[in-house]
């Protein structure tokens, strides 16, 4: 069957008068709505901040297959509204995953990349635990449980991620685990061309992204850069989101 982009509902903060766009993609069983912290810090920074619901996810149309190539087919198609690239695209997760190969495909679709904690490669391990996960997060976890879980996320961050996740499709969370197999975008990742940094989470607190293949990416690809946010988990915006966000403030003024 051939691939059939579908068109993304956008969330967005600031002027839509400012000349510079950044775009933001959410993870697994969030929604355009979750990215809001970091979205209100950018456009308090002058920055008209823009985030999309995923196919299967909040508003978004459903869809019959979950493959990263199939999200990055849709983000591809999310255009700034001044004319050439997204000065920034900030992707987590499968979100940040779907950036990196709309990136290596469209290579005049963004500027530069800020990764949070990216899915590049899952073994069949991880990819069940997520699978787990996801299920739990739309039929089992309301507030109390995701409260027990994140004691420390912010209140409207613990109501947005409930909401997300009984917004989406709970097909278009298992399929965006079972249509990935394998889980990897490893050769993506090293073609890109375009100025690439990762925000990795602590590796003992279920970061995705961490050792050995973070090194010899780095080693392959000089356009890439990467730093660990310490005490932050795999959702490190929630996690640590003043830390997270100082830290894209930081890579966005070494690129002006």
């Amino acid at each position: 069957m051939a691939m059939v982009a579908v068109v993304l509902p956008r969330v967005q903060w600031g002027d839509p008068s400012s000349p510079r766009e950044v775009l933001m993609v959410h993870g697994l069983g969030s929604s355009a709505q979750t990215c809001w912290h970091l979205m209100e810090a950018l456009a308090q920074e002058g920055w008209y901040a823009t985030a999309v619901d995923l196919r299967g996810h909040g508003l978004a149309p459903r869809a019959s297959s979950y493959r990263i190539d199939d999200f990055a087919e849709d983000i591809e198609q999310v255009k700034p509204s001044h004319e050439g690239p997204w000065d920034v695209v900030i992707g987590h997760s499968i979100g940040a995953a779907s950036a990196i190969v709309a990136s290596a495909h469209l290579l005049t679709w963004a500027q530069s990349l800020i990764l949070l904690d990216p899915a590049v490669k899952l073994d069949d391990a991880t990819r069940n635990l997520v699978l787990e996960n996801q299920r739990l997060g739309h039929s089992a976890h309301g507030v109390e449980e995701v409260t027990a879980l994140h004691p420390h996320w912010h209140p409207l961050d613990i109501q947005l991620k409930v909401d997300a996740h009984r917004a989406a499709s709970l097909w278009a969370l298992e399929r965006a685990v079972l249509d990935n197999d394998p889980w990897d975008v490893e050769e993506q990742a090293r073609a890109l061309t375009i100025p690439t940094h990762a925000i990795g989470a602590q590796p003992d607190l279920g970061s995705m992204f961490y050792g050995a293949p973070v090194e010899e990416l780095l080693a392959l690809n000089p356009n890439w850069t990467y730093e660990m946010l310490s005490g932050a988990g795999h959702s490190l915006h929630r996690d640590k989101p003043e830390a997270t966000f100082q830290a894209i403030r930081t890579v966005l003024g070494s690129r002006s």
